[in-house]
């Protein structure tokens, strides 16, 4: 069978089945960047309606249920087949204490919070929710994804990436790690020279995969490869600043191997491909991926070279887009509903409101938080902005939940993949996460073992 044929057939073949199966137990939460197009105008940002739930059927945009409780305590047998080392040589190769995170908060920044934390959910109950769906979900969705050879499927596929690395963050367990390597493994093991992809609109020397989504088939889609990619540099960097990780020859040579890939065959490839088309991309939420990985990226790389083009996209992403009027930093203006939160739009240059859709915010929001810890650009001030915009103005109470960020509409509540980690800022905000009942999957529960974990002062 020729590799386009297989490559279509199997990648549509896991799709249909995936999409079933997130409807009956899904591991995901809203799905704001499902881009018809990929390029289509900023007006729809072409993608699903704003607000749209994440794992969704897409003929009745419902919702996907989280999985249920069920015992998944270690690696299941077909982990433990495909992992290569295994989890248990990597166990014990690395002491399995919880790892300093160069990322937190300092000591002085944090001030009173560990004291405000008592009483908290500890990282150790955090982590009993996570194994209560760590199997389920790596069965039946994060490893089918990251072996497709569709790259619809990595969209997806980047929450087991960030659910995983954050609890290896909170416990340094290494089981953890390694199944977010394993994903990342995979992926990068399917990928194909883009010459060889018979439908590419590039045809170059690159590696990449090809969707196998209906509307953009056989094409080779940045934003599917981004969302997913910004999770796999910092899983890359988590190894980068952990001594007993990057000091071990199984976690140093697979370091070594996933980062030169991610150098040319993410970053370079799309930015020789166009960067104010494929890197400076029409809204906030788009952007803020590839400000993500630049920063990442520049932590990690030895290449002076590399690392002045890896800041110049960070620089230009916060401060100064070479192809529109405004910037993330230039996009953030003081609520028109509470003077001590933030407000912002997607669409560079606007101040309109409703601003932001939260669904898309949530993904701003997961490389700020990130800026801020790493000490580079965003501060602890802007944090405790974001807290009161999510704690005060997107959820005001309990059940009810704002689809924009000045407070406006009806929102599902899912905030994942970005805004549940300002809790590692705000015990109050944690508090309340602990009782939230949208999104209860690996994701939410790794980031609230890593927000306890901060919050603690560890």
């Amino acid at each position: 069978m020729s590799e386009s044929r297989r490559s279509n057939t199997s990648g549509l073949a896991l799709s249909s089945l995936l999409s079933l199966a997130l409807l009956v137990g899904g591991a995901c939460g809203p799905n704001p960047e499902a881009t018809p197009g990929e390029t289509a105008s900023v007006d729809t940002s072409g993608e699903n309606a704003q607000g749209t739930p994440e794992a969704v059927n897409p003929e009745t945009q419902t919702p996907a249920p989280s999985f249920q409780d069920e015992d998944a305590l270690a690696p299941s047998d077909q982990e433990a087949d495909a992992l290569a080392p295994s989890d248990s040589e990597a166990v014990a190769q690395v002491p399995s204490a919880p790892a300093a995170d160069p990322a937190a908060p300092s000591q002085e920044e944090l001030g009173t919070t560990a004291q405000a934390a008592v009483g908290l959910r500890t990282v150790a109950a955090w982590e009993t929710l996570f194994l209560g769906r760590w199997n389920s979900e790596h069965t039946s969705s994060f490893l089918p994804m990251s072996k497709s050879l569709d790259s619809w499927q990595f969209y997806n596929l980047g929450y087991g990436v960030d659910g995983n690395t954050a609890m290896y963050r909170a416990t340094g367990k290494t089981q953890y790690l390694d199944r977010a390597l394993l994903y990342a493994n995979n992926v990068v093991n399917n990928a194909r020279v883009s010459s060889s992809l018979p439908r590419s609109q590039f045809k170059d020397s690159y590696m990449g995969w090809a969707s196998a989504r209906s509307d953009t088939v056989g094409q080779e889609v940045p934003l599917f490869e981004s969302y997913c990619w910004r999770y796999v540099t910092r899983m890359l960097r988590v190894i980068k600043e952990t001594p007993a990780l990057y000091n071990n020859s199984n976690y140093r040579a697979q370091y070594d191997k996933l980062l030169a890939f991610t150098e040319r065959n993410m970053f370079e490839k799309w930015l020789k491909r166009g960067a104010n088309s494929y890197i400076y991309r029409v809204n906030t939420h788009m952007a803020s991926h590839w400000a993500y990985m630049a920063m990442d990226l520049s932590r990690m790389t030895t290449d002076a070279t590399k690392k002045a083009t890896y800041m110049t996209v960070f620089n230009n992403i916060n401060r100064d887009m070479p192809n529109n009027t405004s910037s993330l930093r230039g996009q953030l203006k003081t609520s028109m509903v509470n003077p001590a939160a933030y407000f912002w739009a997607a669409n560079w240059g606007s101040s309109a409101r409703p601003g932001q859709d939260v669904a898309h915010g949530n993904g701003v929001m997961a490389y700020l938080v990130e800026a801020r810890d790493a000490g580079m650009e965003w501060t602890a001030a802007d944090m405790q902005k974001f807290v009161v915009t999510l704690n005060n103005v997107i959820w005001p109470s309990a059940t009810r939940y704002a689809n924009y960020v000045d407070g406006t509409g009806s929102g599902t509540g899912w905030f994942n993949d970005g805004l549940m980690k300002l809790g590692r800022y705000d015990a109050n905000l944690q508090r309340r996460l602990e009782t939230h009942k949208v999104g209860n999957n690996t994701q939410f529960y790794g980031n609230g073992a890593l927000n306890a974990k901060v919050l603690s002062g560890q």
